[in-house]
């Protein structure tokens, strides 16, 4: 399986974050951290890693502030919902490591940037809006569980922060994928509130489903997510709780920005 990503690489430097409580962030009008501490292994990349649970706006974070960094942006999600396409249009066994590998060797994917959204394409065909479809959403959890699918997405992310500055959004990103990214941040929410967002988002475009479908989807979703074998969505013990259920896109995006601002050259 091969993947690409455009980029345009920058020369910053890589600083340690420092850990700060939901309740301080709150306190402290977004969690301004003034004295950060340089990390003994430097590098020329910087990683920010965002994980959490489904629909708590992740992607919505982390296309902000890679644009506001000219950083890239990797939606992992979307990698694990175009394997789960393609394994869904050729009617791969999910039961059979064999044929899942098989299926691994004829996925293309591609990220690139337009109009400051990323977009990705599955053997060149553009399918960033197909892959938000509920058929996808139902099948991702299990597919992404797989020991073979997670071993090969998780080799190509690490190849991405090793070439340039991403912000990455995902499940495991700060506990598997990048366990020393330069910050962490782990987003939750009221999982009612995660089910409006998701539900207003589907109906905008045009889907026919219930909330409570939307409700139930996601509670599935997190179940398998958090019980599964293969690298489980947990926080990381470094990563910055952001609890967004009462907080702005901005104010969201401010948090980050605080707490990146460190690890930038100065």
């Amino acid at each position: 399986m091969k993947l690409t990503v455009q980029h345009k690489p920058m020369n910053l430097v890589r600083w340690q974050p420092i850990t700060i409580s939901k309740s301080n962030f709150l306190k402290n009008n977004l969690g301004i951290v003034r004295k950060p501490y340089l990390c003994g292994s430097m590098s020329s990349n910087i990683v920010v890693a965002i994980d959490g649970y489904s629909s708590c706006g992740k992607s919505t974070l982390a296309k902000a502030l890679a644009k506001k960094l000219h950083f890239v942006y990797v939606d992992s999600g979307a990698m694990y919902r175009a394997v789960t396409l393609y394994f869904l249009r050729h009617g791969v066994d999910i039961l059979s490591p064999k044929a899942v590998s098989e299926a691994l060797q004829n996925i293309h994917l591609d990220f690139h940037a337009k109009d400051y959204e990323t977009h990705i394409t599955l053997n060149g065909e553009e399918v960033s809006d197909e892959i938000r479809e509920m058929k996808i959403s139902e099948l991702v959890s299990p597919v992404s569980a797989l020991k073979e699918v997670r071993t090969e997405m998780v080799k190509q992310q690490q190849r991405m922060g090793t070439s340039s500055n991403i912000v990455m959004d995902g499940r495991d990103i700060g506990t598997t994928v990048f366990p020393h990214a330069s910050l962490k941040i782990f987003m939750t929410a009221d999982p009612k509130i995660r089910a409006e967002r998701r539900y207003k988002e589907m109906i905008a475009k045009g889907d026919s489903i219930s909330l409570e479908e939307v409700f139930e989807n996601l509670a599935h979703r997190d179940y398998l997510d958090t019980t599964r074998a293969e690298s489980p969505l947990t926080r990381a013990e470094d990563a910055l709780i952001l609890d967004n259920t009462e907080l702005s896109p901005n104010e969201q995006l401010a948090f980050a920005l605080e707490h990146v601002e460190p690890f930038l050259k100065k």
